[in-house]
């Protein structure tokens, strides 16, 4: 280990002027600027780094799975995201929903619908070109205190549960929406027509409601009225708030619950016809007042990336900061022991000069670069986590090159703070006690 020591330096007055040599002794030179440069710091403070490398390994451990859990959790959330995303822009090209144009009103300062769809709409947009299919939704609110419940009696004493949702809905419900049957059928345009009362339930609803088979004719009673259910559905990946709602007709919705108008036209058309179908959709539905219907693609993308994003990072982030306090605890152990173990070498280097800041500051750095290291190989380690884990899905990897980066730097500020107290106490270290204790 090299050492690099202040060197003093001393003058001796000249021999023309040392006629009285008794009375004149070697005389100290004025202090000179310090020679202990920053590359002399980090000589030192890495000289011991490398010699021991199994305690190396095990010291920088922790902080490589703190980082690498970090790294991967960000990664991980960035590249669902990204596939979320995709999948939602695939059947957003798919897909095209006419709602009713909002206005403001004056007196209220509240927006009110400027137009309405109407009942006929899924007849009139489907004579488009690019069209596929198209039905019309509407969400039915049912007065305060009416229910949906899959018994008829109301009993007091027993826990209350939230009705599911109650949506109206026309034929080829699932077609448009892409969703699967589980049991029985769905309601077909002459269930519309003459108003029947049955109904279909969303998969989570039937499971909330206790019914999971249709042969038994089961009835859901909404409001008091009885409907036959006669059909479980699934899927639905363009709607999925149905699947926790009784769907009922269009035309019984407006018999018994006094639906005034649909709330939406949902279409499922061709890719690349979107544009198409949306410029003519609202003058099929309203020629003369084209202006009081907007046609648009689902813009929720954004909102369902987030929350996948949360759901991911929770667990991902607990483990990452329990792994960065064990790496960051094991630093400093490690340092500490080191200082225990080189307490001579410590006293040495202060009787030959060495100041308590630059003691200090070789075990800060060696402290700092030890973190800087695990940082590096964590920030390594989960993004080939990330790639490996995408490959594998076939998704398309997504990684911010700043994330990794800012992994390797929070690996050397985590080296700093494990390694700010055994640094102190190594340069409170006295030489006398120092050489003493070797």
């Amino acid at each position: 280990m090299r050492l690099t020591l202040p060197r003093p330096r001393l003058r001796r007055k000249s021999d023309e002027q040392t006629s009285d040599a008794a009375a004149t002794p070697l005389v100290p030179a004025i202090a000179h600027a310090d020679r202990f440069t920053f590359q002399d710091l980090v000589a030192e403070a890495t000289s011991d780094i490398g010699s021991r490398p199994a305690r190396l390994v095990m010291t920088i451990l922790g902080t490589v799975l703190g980082i690498a859990s970090l790294v991967a959790t960000i990664g991980f959330a960035q590249t669902a995201a990204a596939q979320i995303a995709s999948q939602f822009d695939g059947a957003a090209a798919t897909r095209v929903v006419v709602s009713a144009a909002t206005a403001q009103s004056g007196a209220q300062n509240s927006s009110v619908a400027a137009g309405r769809l109407p009942w006929d709409a899924p007849e009139r947009v489907a004579r488009l070109a690019g069209v596929e299919s198209a039905t019309l939704l509407g969400e039915v609110v049912l007065a305060d205190g009416e229910t949906i419940t899959a018994v008829p009696v109301n009993d007091p004493s027993a826990a209350s549960v939230a009705s599911p949702r109650l949506f109206s809905a026309s034929s080829d419900l699932l077609d448009t929406t892409e969703g699967t049957l589980v049991a029985g059928r769905v309601f077909d345009a002459g269930h519309d027509s003459r108003a029947d009362r049955v109904a279909v339930l969303g998969q989570r609803a039937a499971e909330r409601m206790g019914i999971n088979r249709v042969d038994s004719q089961p009835s859901v009673f909404i409001a008091g009225v009885a409907y036959a259910v006669i059909g479980i559905v699934d899927g639905m990946e363009r709607r999925s708030e149905l699947l926790d709602a009784v769907i009922v007709p269009t035309g019984s919705a407006r018999a018994d619950f006094g639906l005034l108008a649909p709330s939406e036209l949902d279409i499922r058309i061709l890719v690349g016809a979107g544009p198409q179908v949306a410029e003519q959709a609202v003058i099929a539905l309203q020629p003369d007042e084209p202006d009081t219907l907007e046609a648009r693609a689902p813009s929720g993308s954004s909102d369902l990336s987030q929350s996948v994003q949360a759901d991911v990072n929770v667990v991902f982030l607990i483990l990452g900061v329990i792994a960065l306090l064990a790496g960051g605890l094991g630093i400093a152990n490690v340092t500490l022991l080191s200082v225990m173990e080189r307490v001579g070498e410590i006293g040495l280097r202060r009787a030959l000069g060495a100041t308590r800041r630059q003691i200090g500051a070789q075990f800060t750095v060696e402290s700092i670069v030890i973190g800087f290291i695990g940082g590096l190989i964590g920030s390594a380690v989960g993004v080939l986590a990330v790639i490996v884990v995408a490959v594998v899905q076939g998704w398309t990897p997504v990684t911010d090159p700043l994330v990794a980066v800012a992994g390797a730097v929070l690996g050397a500020i985590v080296g700093w703070g494990s390694g700010w107290y055994p640094a102190r106490r190594a340069a409170r270290i006295e030489p006398v006690a120092a050489l003493r204790g070797a």
